[in-house]
């Protein structure tokens, strides 16, 4: 396992959480978005990030739930990756862009069809270069699920998975105990938000049948937790009987046994979204997975050093276990 020191003056898993978002200065990159058409006609923006046109890996990275391709991890991670010489891609799941996507069909955490998509377009836009995948947290799960869906056929050289929620039901009960309800309660503001501009647009531009589709949700008021908004929103728009079928057929840890390209996971015992009996035990693993977990770390915190320089040990670790997995191995003399 690679050295992580959490930085003493951010004890416990809520601070380690929130500095980064509240706190971090946010890295300064030129980028070039480029829409992607999905095969259904609504569309993705990915957001390519490079720091020379050589040919080089290219890296897929994937926000959490309301986050986006300006995340604050994602624009680090991107910066990492440039200093190897690599490209990097950074998806925004649909409607996380800046504007709404053109569908009812919004993303969520088993949304590893888009995955797929995205993978294929970016694989025959560079066939020769190799190809990696970085989920955080939904990202991660999403990442997860694919790559257990596909097995041998998933079509990345390596993956990396960040504070993934295992458990979807109970990470859902997780973000009701506590402090925890604080993070509910701004996901939830967000999601609420995601939905209510995406009916203003399709009523505005006359998109009937989206707008009937949402509609018949019914009203967004009364909705305070996951399995609220999962149950009225997130389940019946995306072909799932409830909350419960859509936890159980998308939670990531019941697709880790099914993994086959090497993949990291690297988890904290004091995530605040997660419970520690959320986490996989060994058993559950595949051959090709290492789980490296943490003490402590937060929800994809991670934060390292001094609070006059702090550090951020996933722009680290990350790149240098890619470059690890993509390294060509010693042959063998005689």
């Amino acid at each position: 396992m690679s050295l992580f020191r959490a930085a003493r003056w951010l004890p416990g898993g809520h601070l380690q959480t929130l500095f980064s978002p509240l706190l971090r200065r946010p890295p300064q990159l030129r980028r070039n978005r480029l829409r992607m058409t999905l095969s259904d006609g609504d569309y993705l923006d990915l957001d390519w990030y490079s720091a020379s046109a050589q040919p080089a890996p290219i890296a897929l990275l994937l926000h959490g739930l309301t986050g986006s391709s300006a995340s604050l991890y994602i624009l680090g991670q991107q910066r990492a990756l440039a200093a190897l010489g690599w490209h990097s891609v950074a998806v925004n799941w649909r409607g996380c862009s800046g504007e709404p996507n053109h569908s009812a069909r919004a993303y969520h955490s088993g949304a590893s069809d888009d995955l797929a998509e995205v993978l294929a377009h970016v694989k025959q836009l560079h066939p020769e270069q190799p190809l990696v995948a970085v989920g955080y947290s939904l990202g991660g799960n999403v990442l997860l699920k694919y790559l257990g869906e596909q097995g041998d056929s998933a079509a990345v050289d390596a993956a990396v998975a960040v504070s993934v929620p295992f458990r979807l039901d109970q990470c859902a009960d997780r973000l009701q105990v506590g402090f925890s309800r604080v993070y509910q309660s701004r996901f939830m503001r967000d999601m609420l938000a995601y939905v209510s501009n995406k009916k203003r647009l399709f009523q505005h531009q006359g998109l009937d049948a989206e707008y009937a589709r949402l509609d018949a949700l019914g009203s967004l008021a009364g909705m305070d937790s996951f399995w609220d908004f999962d149950g009225r929103i997130t389940a019946p728009l995306h072909g799932f009987a409830s909350a419960e079928d859509y936890y159980r057929r998308c939670s990531s840890r019941f697709f880790l046994s099914s993994i086959r390209v090497p993949t990291l996971i690297i988890q904290a015992q004091n995530d605040p979204f997660v419970y520690p009996h959320s986490l996989p035990e060994s058993s559950e693993l595949s051959d090709s997975t290492e789980f490296e977990l943490h003490p402590h770390g937060g929800h994809v915190g991670f934060v390292e050093g001094p609070p006059w320089r702090p550090r951020y040990y996933l722009e680290r670790r990350i790149p240098q276990w890619l470059s690890a997995q993509l390294r060509p191995m010693p042959s063998s003399g005689r």
